[in-house]
């Protein structure tokens, strides 16, 4: 039976350098890691009166299994203003509802934080933003190996494709820290 990594990419753009990214680390996943590659598209902003009268929607109750059912979370996130895109946080919000539903999605779920940016500074404000965020909801965040992506317009190509060889090595190395460290979790 494979490892099961849920990655989610938090922007919902077609052509979004941070789903580049999440594809690129799941071709570069051993053997025997099935990484389940998501966006937030599809996620309705939250309110609190559609979900006490409707319940949660199917787009967010599908996320939420994702999540629960998988060994490990990789979440794959933009910078928006030095910090989290609105977008992400609000899927991960919606994730987290009902409250009573924290520990079964969230509680003790090995996390890894990457992004990749068009700017110069890769995602090192969303990432460090998202701290907090993973805290409250009990993560156990892998703090082995960071990576943060800049200047991904020379990163990837029109089509998606990783084509810098040393990013490419720094995230093989990434995702390969990762997964042995969601293997370690799972073996406890």
């Amino acid at each position: 039976m494979p490892m099961i990594i849920t990655g989610i990419s938090g922007s919902a753009r077609r052509a979004s350098y941070n789903t580049a990214l999440l594809h690129a680390a799941a071709g570069l996943s051993p053997d025997g890691v099935e990484v389940r590659a998501l966006t937030i598209a599809g996620i309705p902003l939250y309110d609190g009166d559609v979900e006490a009268e409707s319940g949660i929607p199917a787009a967010v109750a599908a996320m939420k299994e994702a999540i629960a059912s998988a060994d490990g979370l990789l979440l794959v996130t933009p910078e928006y203003n030095n910090s989290i895109p609105g977008p992400f946080k609000n899927a991960i919000d919606w994730c987290s509802r009902p409250g009573a539903d924290i520990p079964r999605v969230f509680g003790g779920k090995p996390v890894a934080l990457i992004g990749a940016s068009p700017g110069g500074f890769g995602t090192i404000l969303s990432q460090t933003a998202w701290l907090p965020v993973l805290r409250t909801l009990g993560c156990e965040l892998w703090t082995g190996g960071r990576l943060m992506v800049a200047g991904a317009g020379r990163v990837f190509d029109d089509s998606g494709a990783l084509v810098d060889a040393g990013v490419a090595e720094r995230l093989r190395s990434f995702v390969q820290g990762f997964n042995e460290h969601v293997r370690a979790h799972a073996a406890r």
